[in-house]
């Protein structure tokens, strides 16, 4: 029986990189199902996500995919194509991106492993209904218990395995110490009015300047707020006749759609990292 496989690197571009991947693949009688690869010339770095089928089974391969890892100062993961993520979600009161990501993952659009919800306000705070399946943790926090509350986020992701964290309109800055326990595994979502809108109510003051296009960015939690890797983003033109209240709906769909995106793309093992920018083989 064949399985299917995801490999992905990235190294320093030079001749021979892709001849020696596809032998090994060859050679295991992988049956390459797709392919995408790009070469950055500002980095100079190399960038390949295959797809394979193959009978031989995922060690044999590994094994030499070390040996040719090494001879070309590869970053690389294999992992089995059908293996879900295992995903923590932060929320806040506002719950659309929550809402969302519950709807994709319960069709099967998002490939993960939901394994815990987390908020600093009590269930009944939320509107969208969560399933009785997935644990639910309140940790409420001020400024004088956020290091307290931050160890026991910490300590979820420890204990459920969460290999990504996904801030869903979790309204709380991150701590630089939990910022880089999180570093290339935390995804958050923000308007894209920054930085000319920051703090509270930002689609009431963009209404109020007159702004003709809202948007949404998905990107990566570094200790620089908002201003981590950037892996989605999409716009919306509005016109005079908006409101601000018509701004916030909008606001609210665009927002989940691009998070919504990102975390695909991430659990489908899509995206990598560029320095401070990224690499991203979209569907």
């Amino acid at each position: 029986m064949t399985q299917s496989h995801i490999l992905t690197l990235s190294c320093p571009d030079r001749p021979g990189i892709v001849h020696a991947v596809t032998g090994i693949l060859f050679r295991h009688g992988g049956n390459i199902r797709s392919s995408r690869q790009f070469e950055d010339p500002e980095t100079g770095l190399f960038f390949l996500r295959i797809v394979f089928a193959t009978a031989a089974g995922g060690d044999s391969i590994r094994a030499e995919m070390a040996a040719t890892a090494a001879q070309f100062d590869m970053d690389w993961r294999l992992v089995p194509a059908d293996r879900r993520m295992r995903v923590l979600i932060l929320v806040s009161k506002f719950d659309h991106c929550l809402g969302y990501l519950l709807y994709q993952q319960r069709i099967g659009e998002l490939p993960m492993e939901i394994v815990g919800i987390a908020s600093n306000h009590p269930r009944d705070a939320l509107r969208v209904a969560i399933p009785d399946d997935i644990p639910f943790h309140h940790l409420p926090i001020t400024p004088d218990t956020k290091p307290a509350q931050e160890a026991q986020i910490k300590a979820l992701v420890e204990d459920s395995g969460a290999e990504l964290v996904v801030l869903a309109r979790y309204m709380q800055i991150l701590s630089d110490d939990l910022a880089g326990f999180l570093a290339g595994r935390c995804i958050n979502i923000h308007h894209s009015f920054l930085p000319s809108f920051k703090g509270a109510r930002p689609y009431h003051q963009a209404h109020k300047r007159g702004v003709k296009m809202i948007g949404a960015t998905a990107h990566y939690v570094t200790a620089d707020l908002d201003e981590g890797p950037i892996i989605h983003q999409a716009t919306e033109p509005v016109t005079h006749a908006d409101t601000a209240e018509s701004l916030v709906r909008k606001g609210r769909d665009i927002e989940s759609h691009v998070l919504g995106r990102a975390v695909a793309w991430h659990v489908e093992h899509r995206v990598l990292a560029n320095g401070s920018k990224t690499v991203v083989f979209g569907d």
